[in-house]
């Protein structure tokens, strides 16, 4: 894949990348720094990226494996690497948090663990079991009594931040 290529493609999905931000950044300035981040791990494994699943499931995956990663390190700063002409940049999403329900919603979920949050992300974007099984590292029967759990977690969860 060129890099023109890949700029094109993560134009059309950073939505993606915007949506792990909101969840596991800490703040703006954490967000744009996780988002620079993940498109600079996905640079690095494009190369790997061989089609077999789609984009957007490949970069959900980096995504997630990048944020939960940076948790687990947690004051460890990754060595800055510039991408050449890549002129994208995370700019926070003027849909999250102008509802009540869904800054509830959000709320919740960042309430829930790593794994968890990463379940709720994908099934939000409405991926089979089978997918997010695949992204997360477990299999779908695992994914769908993780779903019903956190379900009913994130009724409660939700239920205090409206």
């Amino acid at each position: 894949m060129t890099e023109s290529q890949f700029v094109a493609l993560v134009r059309e999905h950073q939505n993606i990348v915007h949506k792990i931000c909101h969840l596991y950044g800490q703040g703006p300035e954490d967000r744009e720094d996780l988002f620079q981040e993940i498109l600079l791990q996905a640079w690095r494994g494009v190369a790997a990226f061989r089609g077999d699943s789609k984009f957007t499931t490949w970069l959900y995956q980096v995504g997630l494996n990048t944020a939960i990663s940076r948790l687990r390190k947690a004051g460890r700063r990754p060595r800055e690497t510039a991408l050449e002409n890549v002129p994208v940049h995370y700019a926070e999403t003027p849909d999250i948090g102008s509802d009540a329900e869904v800054n509830a919603l959000y709320r919740a979920i960042g309430e829930l663990s790593e794994v968890d949050k990463a379940i709720v992300l994908l099934y939000l974007e409405d991926y089979d079991y089978k997918t997010i099984g695949e992204v997360v590292g477990i299999t779908p029967n695992h994914v769908a009594v993780k779903m019903m759990r956190v379900k009913a977690k994130l009724k409660e969860l939700a239920q205090k931040f409206i």
